[in-house]
């Protein structure tokens, strides 16, 4: 269902190319790197009034957060065997002014083989946008639990469309 975007339950992600994939042979693990192109979500507001300092310390308008497009790279490990899955991913985008990242594990319940507990964390740290650091980190942090929302919502529409 995702193999094609922009998708009906994943409108912010416009392309994901898959430039990595391999099985480990004595495990089984199938490993993914994938990275995706996402449109840039910042509000217009804060892609205008956004100044960061430079290394040297001196003050400069910088149009980085006026890019349409803002790139992700993807990496998991299937385990069909263990009945999990892991991913890693972080922005690729803005590497010198943020870090984004985050972490899940779906993974087969302790209480019930036919449930599947999951776990997600994330970080954020934005550096040399001044007084903006704690606007832009209280964005992104807000549109990532957004995020994380939507995607158990789309995995469970997936789970449910597929296994009933």
């Amino acid at each position: 269902f995702l193999s094609q975007y922009p998708s009906p339950m994943e409108k912010h992600v416009t392309a994901v190319e898959t430039v990595e994939e391999k099985t480990d042979l004595s495990t089984g693990i199938v490993y993914r790197r994938r990275i995706a192109t996402c449109q840039n979500v910042i509000p217009e507001i804060l892609r205008k009034v956004t100044v960061f300092w430079d290394m040297d310390f001196s003050l400069s308008q910088v149009s980085v957060l006026k890019v349409s497009d803002i790139y992700l790279e993807e990496e998991s490990w299937l385990n069909m065997e263990k009945r999990s899955m892991a991913m890693r991913s972080h922005c690729l985008t803005w590497t010198q002014y943020a870090s984004l990242s985050e972490e899940s594990v779906f993974k087969e319940s302790l209480e019930n083989p036919n449930w599947t507990d999951f776990t997600q964390k994330g970080r954020i740290s934005v550096t040399g946008a001044g007084l903006l650091n704690c606007v832009l980190e209280a964005f992104a942090q807000s549109f990532l639990k957004q995020g994380v929302k939507k995607g158990i919502k789309i995995m469970e529409t997936l789970l449910q469309e597929q296994w009933g």
